[in-house]
Order: structure tokens, then sequence, then C-alpha cells
């Protein structure tokens, strides 16, 4: 009887976006798709949809493929509990996440902070091969922090670890979905870039396209295309969100001593937009112990998947760890 392939269903839960596929044991992706999240529903609307879009996916998936666990990355997603808490970007409050996936599906389901999800999915098959320290900073809706020391997750002791995205920068500065002001991640994100852009319409007075498009439609993608065309608005928004995540980033350097920084997420597709200026203001910050030696890359894998593929790794390893108990 010819055995059947492994797989693993990855789902990477964003504020803006979900992505999900199927990935075999090698790392290849056989079967993937994405839904929007609507953060602003709730989890009991949100699960049934998740749902619906899985279970189309797995029925185009291969006969020959059987599904043996499933991995999620999720905003404030705590790995000891299991459950997601109080995620600024989603308006859940607090789910018990593993609880309402494990019987829909019946197979072991392990729960990873999204960007925990995409350092390991940078360390396996990314940017990060071959490191043991390094930081992952995504940049979406909101900022995620994965944190690998010594090639192991810092989960830290209330499984929150590397909340940089909700350091606090400016005082008194701008209004977090947390409920704080003047978070790191309400400056650099895709919407904090938005908030930066229409702050500089009123203190700067060049013309700028931005000045006749709506702030609930404009997205971080369509001010990189503007700064490309060198409006100044756009330009100048993409070196003030530089210059204050290469300071933040600077001094994640001096907790960490990490091997390299890496980008990803939308923000990060605008390349050297805000590359060149997070770059440039890292090494200007950094300790001179430091300077030189700490590189600041970009993912190599296709946005959104770094974390599917990092929370597949995870769930195998679990369920090969768990076997391997049983037949001690």
């Amino acid at each position: 009887m010819e055995s059947k392939q492994q797989v693993v269903l990855g789902i990477d839960i964003g504020g803006t976006n979900t992505v999900f596929g199927y990935v075999t044991e090698d790392g290849k992706m056989v079967n993937e798709s994405s839904m929007q999240t609507h953060g602003n529903d709730s989890a009991d609307i949100f699960f049934p949809r998740l749902f619906v879009e899985i279970d189309k996916l797995r029925a185009a998936l291969d006969s020959s493929s059987e599904v043996v666990g499933i991995g999620v990355g999720a905003p404030n997603a705590n790995y000891y509990s299991g459950r997601v808490e109080q995620p600024p970007n989603l308006k859940w409050g607090e789910v018990k996440f593993i609880d309402l996936l494990a019987p829909h599906f019946n197979v072991p389901v392990t729960l990873l902070n999204d960007a925990n999800a995409a350092a390991l999915g940078e360390q396996q098959f990314g940017s990060a091969r071959g490191m043991k320290n390094f930081i992952m900073i995504t940049l979406g809706t909101g900022l995620g922090t994965g944190i690998v020391v010594n090639g192991q997750i810092l989960y830290g002791e209330n499984g929150f670890a590397g909340e940089l995205g909700h350091l606090t920068i400016e005082k008194d500065g701008r209004l977090c979905n947390c409920g704080r002001q003047g978070c790191l991640e309400t400056y650099v994100s895709a919407t904090g870039i938005k908030r930066t852009a229409f702050n500089l319409l009123g203190t700067l007075n060049d013309e700028s396209k931005i000045r006749h498009l709506n702030y609930e439609e404009i997205t971080s993608k369509q001010i990189a295309e503007l700064a490309r065309q060198k409006d100044p608005i756009a330009v100048n928004a993409f070196n003030y969100t530089g210059e204050i995540l290469g300071r933040a980033l600077s001094n994640a350097v001096t907790y960490f001593d990490p091997q390299a920084i890496i980008l990803s997420g939308g923000l990060a597709e605008a390349d050297e937009l805000l590359f060149v200026p997070t770059i440039h203001s890292f090494e200007k910050n950094l300790l001179n112990v430091y300077k030189g030696k700490v590189r600041i890359l970009k993912s190599s894998l296709q946005n959104g998947r770094a974390a599917v593929l990092g929370s597949c790794s995870f769930v195998k390893s679990t369920v090969n760890n768990n076997l391997n108990k049983l037949a001690k």
C-alpha cells in the first residue's frame, strides 16, 4: 500500500489578512490561500469563515496527502496557554484558540506569536538560515517581534517576550490600539506610515498627491509608489519612519546582541525607501562596540509565507517530540 504524503496546515493571522497553506515535510507549499481578517469582527465571526476557507483548500489536496497537524501564528498568541490574549489590532479579547481549532480538525494544534512563527520560518528556510541569534521584525498592520537567542525562541516568563512594537518611543505620543500612547508600532507599521504621511500634510506646504487621497483608502504600498515618484510628502514619511525604526533597533541590539535583524511584511516591501534611512539611523545610534557588526536584512521569503512555514515547522517538531516520548 502506497504511503501517504504527510502535510501540515500553517495559518498566519494578521490584522489585515490571514494566510494559510499546506506544507510538506521539506517545506514545500502544496496549496495556499488567504482571506481578509476583518479585525473589527469578533472571533465568533472570524473562525467560522476561516474553517470554511480551510476546508475548501483541504478538499483540493491530492488524495495521497494526509494532514498530521496545524500550526498557527497569531498576534498576542501565548505559547504557554494556547490562547490569543487581547491582540491590539483585533477586537477579540481573549480566545481559547487551541480549544476552538482542535475539535474541528481532530489533529494536533500548536499556537505561536505570529512574529515568533515568522522567525522560525526565516531560521529554517529564509534569511536567518544558520543563525543562532537574530531578531525578526514583522511590519504589517502592527509591528511584531520574534527574538531567537542561542537558537531558541525567547518566550519570557509570561509568554510575551519581544513586544518591541509596544515600546514607548514618544511620551504622550500617538494613541495605540493597546491603550497606551507613543508605541513604536503607531509610527513604524503600515498603519503608522499612513498617520505620518497625513500628519506631514499639516506641517509641510509641499504639493503632494496624498492631499487628494482618502485616508481610509490609502495604503502603505501606495505611499511607497508615490515615494518612488519623488512625491515629497511620501519621501519624508519614509525617511521619518526609517529614522525611528533605526533608533529603536539600535536599542534592541544593546539588549540582545544579535547577528542580524530581519524585516518582513508589507512595509518592508518598500525596499530601499525604508532600508536606507533605517540603516543610516541604526548605525548612527548604535553603541560603538556594535557598529558595522549587525546586519539589517530583508526576508528572503514571499510576504506572508515565513509565519506559515514557521508554524508548520513548529507543529511538526512538537508532534515528533510527542511520538518520541511515547516510544520511550
